[in-house]
Formats: structure tokens, C-alpha cells, sequence
């Protein structure tokens, strides 16, 4: 007999609790595969085991190189919205069996690690120096007309 695929695990899962996209799933594949292989280029001792907060932060990461500034609106087209929907979404592959937890793994782990707007808005709003720098917001121009003018 074969084992089913990760597709099929997930669909059994939405089967049952549709709550979130298929592709949040597919993501959370993804970004685990992006920390492996992360690890394994800066030639850190992969230990097999991530931590709820280490999880999310390679979702930050991974989330802003896939999506850039379009990452609010994509998860939000998954139905996810908060931290702790992550953690929800890695108990249900853990209750498959498509991941597993140590003893003192908790889904609260995964509770108000970041909020999504300072995580993935923030990064591409323009900072203070930028929207003083000439040409940005023109004031540059008004300083030398006051200079001009006194």
C-alpha cells in the first residue's frame, strides 16, 4: 500500500475543516523547506526540531520574499490573519502525522509572536529619512524657496 502525498493529507484535512486555503498548507510545506535548506547553507547544525517562534520567523522571511508587498493580501485570500492561524494550521499537519512535536511544543507558542502589519506592511512603508530626502515629499524645494525669499 502507498503512502499518501502531502496533496492528498491536505485535502483530507480540509475535508474536515475547510477554515483555511489549501495553499497555506502548500506554504507551510514551503517554508520548511526554505529553513532546511537555509540551514544548510550557512552550514548550521540542522537539529530537526523548529520551535513554534523560530517557525514563524522563517514565515516572515519566506512570506516577504515570495509575496514582497502583496503578503496581507495573500494570506488573507487563505484565511490567515494571525500568528496563532499558523499554529493552527501546523496542529492540523501534526494531528495527519506530516509533522511532529516535542513535549513541550504547545500551539500557544505560536500565540502574538508579531502582529502581520508590523511583520509584513512595515518593511514597505517609507521610513522618516526617506520622506525627507529631496524629491520624496518636496521639501527640499520649500526649504530653498524660503532660503530664496529671506
Amino acid at each position: 500500500m502507498q503512502k499518501p502525498d502531502f496533496a492528498s493529507i491536505v485535502d483530507s484535512i480540509l475535508s474536515a475543516n475547510p477554515r483555511f486555503d489549501r495553499n497555506a498548507y502548500m506554504f507551510m510545506r514551503d517554508v520548511l523547506d526554505y529553513m532546511a535548506s537555509h540551514e544548510r547553507k550557512n552550514r548550521a547544525r540542522v537539529k530537526g526540531h523548529v520551535s513554534g517562534q523560530q517557525l514563524l520567523e522563517g514565515v516572515r522571511e519566506f512570506a516577504l520574499a515570495q509575496f514582497g508587498p502583496m503578503v496581507l493580501t495573500v494570506f488573507e485570500y487563505w484565511g490567515v490573519t494571525r500568528c496563532e492561524d499558523f499554529g493552527v494550521i501546523v496542529y492540523d499537519l501534526i494531528g495527519a502525522g506530516l509533522l511532529s512535536k516535542s513535549d513541550t511544543d504547545s500551539i500557544e507558542d505560536f500565540s502574538g509572536a508579531y502582529s502581520f502589519r508590523d511583520a509584513f506592511v512595515k518593511p514597505y512603508l517609507p521610513s522618516l529619512d526617506q520622506a525627507s530626502s529631496p524629491g520624496v515629499s518636496g521639501g527640499s524645494r520649500a526649504r530653498r524657496r524660503e532660503s530664496k525669499s529671506a
